[in-house]
Formats: C-alpha cells, sequence, structure tokens
C-alpha cells in the first residue's frame, strides 16, 4: 500500500523565498523546503490497482497550458487548536480546474469522495498542542509584510508520502507535464 497524492510541486526559488518564515513557533514542526507543494488531491493508504489507475488517468488527461500561481499570504489552519501554518494560494480558475479533474481522475480510478473544500496552500509547518492559538496569532501579526510570489506551473506530480506523523519526505512518483506546453512553443516559429 501506498500514501498518494496529487500535486503541484513548488519551483525552489519560490520555496527559498519562503524559507525567511520559518522559525519562532514554538510547537511548529517546520516542512523541509524540499518538500512544499500544493496538494490537489490527497488519496491516503491506497493498494497497487488504484494507483496503476489513478496513474493511467493523470497521464491521460486533457491537455492544458501552463498556468500561473500565486502565493498571496501566511494563515493557519485549526482556529483555537491551530494544527499547520501554511502560505496561501490564489484560487483561480485555471488552478480549481486542475483540482477538479484530478478529483474527477481519483474518483474514476476507485477513490472515495474527497469531502473537504478545497483550499489551495503550501504547508509550512505542522502544529503541535504547544503551539497555542495566541502564540500562532502573534507570530501571524509579527511575520511582516508578505510579499506576493508567483510561478508557472508547468505540470502536476504524483507524490508518495513515507508513513509518517507527516511533512514528509515526499517523493514525486511520476510527473504529467501539461500538453499544450510544446503547441505553443511551435506556434512562436
Amino acid at each position: 500500500m501506498a500514501r498518494l497524492f496529487t500535486g503541484l510541486e513548488i519551483p525552489s526559488e519560490i520555496a527559498q523565498r519562503l524559507t525567511p518564515f520559518r522559525g519562532g513557533l514554538p510547537g511548529a514542526r517546520w516542512i523541509e523546503p524540499s518538500d512544499y507543494h500544493i496538494t490537489l488531491r490527497f488519496l491516503g493508504e491506497v493498494d497497487g490497482s488504484l494507483a496503476a489507475d489513478l496513474d493511467a488517468g493523470l497521464a491521460e488527461a486533457r491537455a492544458r497550458a501552463p498556468f500561473a500561481v500565486t502565493l498571496d499570504g501566511l494563515a493557519s489552519f485549526g482556529g483555537d487548536r491551530p494544527r499547520a501554518l501554511y502560505a496561501s494560494v490564489v484560487l483561480t480558475p485555471e488552478l480549481a480546474d486542475l483540482q477538479e479533474e484530478h478529483e474527477r481522475i481519483a474518483r474514476r480510478a476507485g477513490a472515495e469522495p474527497e469531502r473537504r473544500r478545497f483550499t489551495p496552500h503550501v504547508t509550512l509547518a505542522r502544529l503541535n498542542r504547544e503551539a497555542e492559538a495566541s502564540a500562532v496569532a502573534r507570530y501571524l501579526s509579527e511575520a511582516g509584510v508578505f510579499p506576493s510570489l508567483t510561478f508557472t506551473a508547468e505540470r502536476a506530480a504524483l507524490y508518495s508520502a513515507r508513513t509518517s506523523r507527516g511533512g514528509g519526505p515526499y517523493l514525486v512518483e511520476a510527473a504529467y507535464p501539461f500538453g499544450l506546453c510544446d503547441a505553443f512553443e511551435d506556434d512562436e516559429d
């Protein structure tokens, strides 16, 4: 059984721009910058058959153009019981469409429907009980201005995760380039 999810990779230059936000929060278990990603569809523990069907579906996904992805702030999940600190991602029509397609592919492969609403983000830290809501609020207010960070997503990836308490390491098992990349290059000739 493999622990899988689909997502978008964060380019190393963007990951490096996020590193100044690491540290200074008791109870935070910081994610390694090389493991930063935007989850599109979490699957959890899946058998080989579902994994193979998922891979085939992702490989046959409809062609799409690369698109801009923008990180625009810091926030936390969990309210009074914070559990994660993250960089928020602007939900564009292109990103929403890609996530919806991954949901359809996952269901066709045999996965249960995702019950949570899609909130695109890059997890920076997992928080334990030591991370009190007041400390997280103070951290967020003292973090300073978050620079808008934009990159071009050119492919989606199928990741595996080591069974752990979260936070990686994550491995790209397969990548699915967006099919219209070559078409745009050919048009310029």
